[in-house]
């Protein structure tokens, strides 16, 4: 990588993801509980959050305090840079919880509107994921490849399911059917490592409706730059109705297989 500019926002990236994937670790109270709820009363907020988000845009205000931020738990603002901190402080909030160990640390760094760094920190794993467009991606300093596409019905996929009862009913319709299609189907809890884990070979493909751009940004990107394909529906980028993600080979007929279930709508 020979950008300077990006250099300084992975450099950045990586060290406020590190600090508040300490905080999140070293932190948790031993009777953490619910600060807040958010689409339905299971989709919860805990205080940790909110101190994960903070720290980060906290950190990255001090050293570019005129870039924008998007962030789960409330930070928003415009900027004047072109470059936006899309950060999700804790995915896997349930997860972290209960005191299950897969969570992460989610940051990206869109250039006027492109995604160009991503990096999830995994601290329960001891793994740090990083991209930059065009530079590939990393997992603790080891370059990252998606595994060979085996033929769908060979194929592990992982997915994730809304807080909002209705939409979580079709979801588990959709995976009903699907699931004689595929080798076996999996639910981390947390979309970042999911999409990290398509970019490490650990799964062949990742689906889920109902995401954010904080869920997907920087998880998308270290994907993309480890060889898998992603995206929406058929001819979209990945959104809010549909997120895809898989090795060449799996991407395609994934994709044909929830369009035709209706994976994107209830």
């Amino acid at each position: 990588m020979t950008d300077p500019a990006l250099t300084e926002l992975l450099d950045l990236a990586l060290e406020a993801a590190r600090r508040a994937g300490a905080l999140l670790r070293d932190g948790r109270p031993a009777d953490l509980g619910v600060a807040a709820t958010k689409s339905s009363p299971i989709d919860v907020v805990t205080e940790m959050d909110i101190a994960a988000e903070k720290l980060i845009t906290g950190y990255l205000t001090d050293f570019r305090p005129d870039d924008g931020f998007l962030g789960e738990e409330g930070a928003s603002s415009p900027g004047t840079t072109g470059i936006r901190w899309v950060i999700d402080p804790l995915d896997g909030t349930v997860n972290y919880l209960y005191g299950l160990p897969t969570w992460a640390v989610s940051i990206a760094a869109e250039r006027d509107g492109e995604r160009v760094v991503g990096v999830v920190e995994a601290p329960m794993r001891g793994e740090t994921y990083r991209a930059v467009l065009g530079g590939g991606a990393y997992a603790n300093g080891n370059a990252l490849r998606c595994r060979p596409a085996p033929p769908l019905d060979q194929a592990l996929v992982s997915t994730g399911f809304n807080y909002v009862g209705h939409v979580r009913a079709h979801q588990a319709e959709v995976a009903q059917q699907l699931i004689p299609r595929l080798r076996d189907i999996r639910r981390s809890g947390s979309a970042a490592v999911d999409l990290c884990d398509v970019a490490a070979g650990r799964l062949d493909g990742f689906y889920e409706r109902g995401l954010h751009p904080w869920d997907l940004a920087a998880g998308d990107l270290i994907a993309r730059e480890a060889g898998a394909l992603t995206g929406g529906r058929p001819g979209l980028p990945a959104d809010g109705d549909l997120t895809v993600a898989a090795t060449p080979g799996v991407f395609e007929p994934l994709q044909a297989a929830l369009e035709e279930l209706g994976a994107w709508h209830d």
